[in-house]
């Protein structure tokens, strides 16, 4: 059963077909354009500096154009990871989007993978960046999904861009999944492309070629994302290759981790989505366990680290539960990207 993003994906992608459909994609697309007048005039004063407020340390921010999907948590947790291995005391600010009891699932998987790195939630990244640094005397604040958030001065702008669906293949919500147009790149002062190693080859030249005729002052690093553990076994993530799998995932890009179990060598008999950051519920559970139920003995249940962390269940119907955790590994430009990190700290007399 397609979740609602997945099928308003299908929508604007023209995959779901009929009059009803041609209908209500006219309808997106007039619906569109006062949106994009909306997003104009915002920028428009962000631009000429109004209501932008400096932190008093440095601010990285980790974004994207769209409406989820790219892999944004894996970067986070690479760049605060950076700079604490430089000694850096780093704090991590978000908006908090599905959160309850304060926290979400991306605030749980990188306080589960970087326990010495402070996450705060407030849709007031300003009142936020002030408490990291009077409170928890942050050094440097890594601001997550902060591209369209600007009211917090940064002084680099990481943009992430999803190989497997280019901005030129979108157009501007709710007619697509852009939240700005694809020429606000030019505000980005590092541009990641994440999952190569999922889109076709062609694609991807296509992409570097976009990206060099309209954004040639813009740093672009390759980068995929790599199957790093298993949670919930002590067997490595190749243990999954040849074996039978039930899988589910509330992601923003559920077809990502499929490809991400087949090119484990998995087979995947039942795969079951939700909509993004959804919080499961005991109906949602008893779903689950039937649903592994119906598999052979010998199957495992595989989901994200995002989902498992909500979970935290150590079967389903007698099947092990196990979550892949992904990182972010670079196929060009590793080099580029530690040096646009290093440039906003301030040099010591170490250095």
């Amino acid at each position: 059963m397609a979740s609602r993003a997945e099928a308003f994906h299908a929508l604007v992608r023209g995959e779901t077909r009929g009059p009803l459909a041609a209908v209500a994609r006219a309808g997106l697309r007039l619906a569109s354009v006062p949106y994009g007048v909306g997003v104009w005039w915002r920028n428009r004063r962000y631009d000429r500096g109004k209501n932008v407020r400096r932190a008093g340390v440095p601010v990285v921010s980790v974004g994207n154009l769209t409406l989820g999907g790219t892999g944004k948590t894996p970067c986070v947790e690479w760049v605060a990871r950076f700079y604490r291995e430089l000694g850096i005391r780093v704090t991590i600010l978000s908006r908090g989007y599905g959160s309850e009891a304060g926290r979400n699932d991306e605030a749980m998987v990188l306080e589960e993978n970087l326990p010495d790195v402070p996450h705060l939630q407030d849709p007031d990244r300003v009142a936020a960046a002030g408490r990291a640094i009077e409170e928890l005397e942050s050094e440097l604040l890594v601001l997550d999904d902060g591209f369209q958030h600007r009211r917090l001065y940064r002084d680099l702008d990481i943009v992430l861009v999803d190989a497997t669906a280019p901005p030129f293949c979108d157009r501007l919500f709710p007619c697509g999944t852009l939240r700005e147009p694809a020429s606000s790149l030019k505000r980005a002062g590092m541009i990641v492309v994440t999952r190569t190693d999922q889109a076709d080859a062609g694609e991807v030249d296509r992409l570097r070629t976009w990206l060099a005729e309209r954004f040639a002052d813009k740093p672009v690093t390759w980068s995929e994302h790599q199957p790093a553990e298993l949670f919930g076994t002590d067997e490595p993530v190749e243990s999954l290759r040849g074996r039978t799998v039930g899988a589910f995932c509330g992601i923003g890009s559920p077809a990502a981790f499929r490809r991400t179990l087949e090119d484990l060598g998995a087979a995947v008999a039942d795969f079951r989505t939700y909509p993004d950051h959804h919080p499961y519920t005991r109906a949602d559970v008893d779903d689950l366990r039937a649903r592994a139920g119906r598999l052979p003995p010998d199957a495992a249940v595989v989901t994200t680290q995002k989902d498992w962390v909500k979970l935290r269940l150590p079967d389903l119907a007698g099947r092990p539960l196990v979550a892949v955790r992904v990182g972010l590994a670079f196929r060009e430009g590793q080099g580029l990207f530690e040096r646009a990190l290093r440039a906003v700290v301030p040099p010591t007399t170490d250095d």
